[in-house]
C-alpha cells in the first residue's frame, strides 16, 4: 500500500493482522477513518446508533469468531456510553480493539466542549492504552494493540485527528498470532494431588474450559475420582446440549452457591475465578469458599482446557466422558409463563443455535429445559451490566452467519439498547429476539427483600412504582416494527411455539414480544 494517511494505515493494520469488521458510532474526529473505508473496502463497517451497541456487539463477535474485532467511537462521551458493555467484554476476557477518535493534538489546548480525559475513562476497561502522537506510529501501535487483544483483554487506541488525517501512515505488515501461556505444570501436580486425595473437591471452569475440550476433560476427572464439575455463573461462551459434557453452573444467589460448594475441601479453578457473591447483603459472607478450603488455580482463562486435558490423561486416561443425552420437552401449552416459556425454547431449538441470553430473572428455567436440546452455545452477561443481549446477537451473527441466533431478553434490560434491532435490521441478521415481557424489573423485586431494606418484607407504593415497567406499558412490537424488524406479541404457549417455528425457518430477524406474569408475588 505505501505510505497513506493514519486512518488509512490504521485500517491497513488491522486488515493485516485479520481484524476485518469494525463496528462504529464514529463523530468529527473519526471522519478520516470514516472515509478510508471506501480506500480499504475489505474491512466491513457495521454502524450502531448508540456506542453501548457498537461494544456490546464487538463483544458478541469476538466469543464466537475467537478473534478481535474493532470497535470506532467518538472522543470520550462516545466512549462513556459504550462503558457498559465494554466492562462485560473485560469480565469476559474477550480480544477487542478500541479505536477512540480525539481532538487535533494542537486543538486540545483550547479545551473545546468534548474536551475530556480519554485515557483515565479508557483505563477503567482496558489492559492496554496507547495514545499514538505520530503519524510514523500508527501501525506498530496498531499491531501492539492487536497483540494485547488476543490476550483477552480490551486494547484502547486513541487517535488525534490530526495524525488520522496527516500523510506519512506506514501499514503494520502481518504478524504471528500470540500462542497460548504455557501450561504450569508444578499447578497441574498440585491438583492432581489434591483429586487424589480423596476429599470432596470441586472442579470450578470458566475461561477456555467451557468448550467441549475443557469440558470433556473435566468431565473425565470427575467420573474417575469423584469431584464435581460446576461452570462459574455467567460463562463467556457455554457449549451445551445433546452429545456434549454436561455441567451444572454456579448458582446466582449466594445462599444457593454456598449449598452448592458446602464441604467442599479443595476447589480447583480453571479458567475461573474463586467465587464470591455478586453484592454485599447485611449479615451475610461476600466469600463463597468454604471455610477450612484454600482455592488451588490450575489456569487462567486461556490455557484452562489444555491444563485440564493434561490432568485427565494424567488421572483418567482411559475414561470417556459422558455426554448428555437427547431430551426435549414436550410443546407447552395454555397462558404464557416463564416456565412455558423455556420449555418452548426447548422444545424447538434448533441444532448449531447460537442463545445470547440475558433473560434473567424471566429465564431461571431455560437451563433446564434446553439441556437436551441439540448441541447449542450459549453467551451469557459476564460482568452483569444489562443491555448486553441484543447488541451481542448482531456480533454473534456476524460472526456466525450461518447459524442461528437466539436472543432472550428480559423487558427492562432490553431498552438500554433497543437500537440493537435497527442493526439487526440494517445487516439482514438472522437473529429471533424473544422479549420476555413481565412489565417489571423483577430481579430489584427479590432483591429489595434479599438487602433487608426497610419495609422491604411489605414495600410501599413508591418503592414498588420505582421497579414497575407497566406505566405506561412498553408495546415492543410497535417499536421493533419501527425499526425494521417483524415482530408479533404472543400471550399463549402455542402462540410461541408457532411464533418460534416460523422466525427459525425464515431469514433476518424477527422478534417476538412474550407476555408472562411476573415470578415474583
Amino acid at each position: 500500500m505505501g505510505t497513506v494517511n493514519g486512518a488509512q494505515a490504521l485500517l491497513a493494520s488491522l486488515l493485516n493482522h485479520d481484524v476485518d469488521v469494525c463496528f462504529a458510532n464514529p463523530g468529527t474526529s473519526e471522519m478520516h477513518f470514516v472515509a478510508a473505508l471506501d480506500r480499504v473496502p475489505a474491512m466491513r463497517g457495521v454502524l450502531g446508533l448508540f456506542e453501548g451497541v457498537a461494544t456490546g456487539a464487538a463483544d458478541g463477535y469476538a466469543r464466537m469468531a475467537d478473534k478481535p474485532a474493532a470497535v470506532l467511537l467518538h472522543l470520550g462521551p462516545g466512549l462513556g456510553n459504550g462503558l457498559a458493555n465494554l466492562h462485560n467484554a473485560r469480565r469476559a476476557h474477550v480480544p477487542m480493539v478500541v479505536v477512540v477518535g480525539d481532538h487535533a493534538t494542537h486543538h486540545k489546548k483550547y479545551d473545546a466542549p468534548l474536551e475530556s480525559d480519554i485515557d483515565a475513562v479508557a483505563g477503567t476497561v482496558s489492559g492496554w492504552v496507547r495514545r499514538t502522537q505520530r503519524v510514523a506510529d500508527v501501525g506498530v501501535d496498531a499491531a501492539a494493540a492487536i497483540e494485547a487483544s488476543r490476550n483477552g483483554e480490551i486494547a484502547t487506541l486513541i487517535l488525534p485527528a490530526d495524525v488520522s488525517w496527516s500523510e506519512g501512515g506506514d501499514p503494520a505488515e502481518p504478524g504471528p498470532v500470540s500462542s497460548d501461556p504455557q501450561v504450569d505444570t508444578d499447578a497441574v501436580r498440585a491438583a492432581a494431588k489434591a483429586l487424589r486425595s480423596g476429599d470432596p473437591t470441586v472442579i470450578l471452569i470458566g475461561g477456555d474450559a467451557t468448550r467441549a475440550s475443557g469440558l470433556s476433560a473435566a468431565v473425565r476427572i470427575a467420573e474417575r475420582t469423584g469431584a464435581r464439575v460446576l461452570c462459574e455463573t455467567f460463562p463467556t461462551r457455554l457449549e451445551r446440549g445433546a452429545g456434549v459434557p454436561a455441567v451444572d453452573r454456579l448458582a446466582y444467589f449466594a445462599e444457593a452457591a454456598e449449598a452448592q460448594l458446602a464441604g467442599t475441601q479443595h476447589l480447583i479453578l480453571a479458567g475461573a475465578r474463586s467465587p464470591v457473591s455478586f453484592f454485599a447483603y447485611p449479615g451475610k459472607r461476600s466469600d463463597l469458599v468454604p471455610d477450612g478450603c484454600a482455592p488451588l488455580t490450575l489456569a487462567g482463562h486461556r490455557g484452562a482446557a489444555e491444563a485440564l486435558e493434561l490432568l485427565a490423561d494424567e488421572l483418567a486416561p482411559d475414561t470417556t466422558a459422558a455426554l448428555a443425552p437427547a431430551a426435549r420437552p414436550e410443546l407447552p401449552t395454555g397462558p404464557l409463563t416463564a416456565v412455558s416459556v423455556a420449555a418452548a425454547v426447548g422444545a424447538m431449538l434448533p441444532e448449531g443455535t447460537v442463545i445470547v441470553d440475558e433473560s434473567n430473572t424471566a429465564g431461571v428455567m431455560l437451563a433446564a429445559s434446553t439441556a437436551g436440546a441439540p448441541a447449542h452455545d450459549v453467551l451469557t452477561l459476564t460482568g452483569g451490566a444489562i443491555g448486553y443481549g441484543m447488541p451481542a446477537a448482531i456480533g454473534a451473527a456476524i460472526a456466525a452467519p450461518d447459524r442461528p441466533i437466539l436472543s432472550l431478553q428480559a423487558d427492562g434490560s432490553a431498552m438500554y439498547t433497543v437500537s440493537a434491532l435497527w442493526t439487526q435490521a440494517r445487516e439482514n441478521l438472522n437473529v429471533t429476539t424473544v422479549i420476555l415481557n413481565n412489565g417489571a424489573y423483577d430481579i430489584l423485586r427479590i432483591e429489595l427483600q434479599r438487602v433487608g431494606a426497610e419495609n422491604a418484607d411489605t414495600p410501599g407504593p413508591r418503592a414498588l412504582d420505582l421497579l414497575d415497567l407497566g406505566r405506561p406499558a412498553i408495546d415492543f412490537v410497535k417499536i421493533a416494527e419501527g425499526m425494521g424488524v417483524p415482530a408479533r406479541r404472543v400471550t399463549t404457549a402455542e402462540d410461541l411455539t408457532a411464533a418460534l417455528a416460523e422466525a427459525f425457518a425464515e431469514t433476518g430477524p424477527h422478534l417476538i414480544e412474550a407476555v408472562i406474569p411476573s415470578i415474583v408475588g
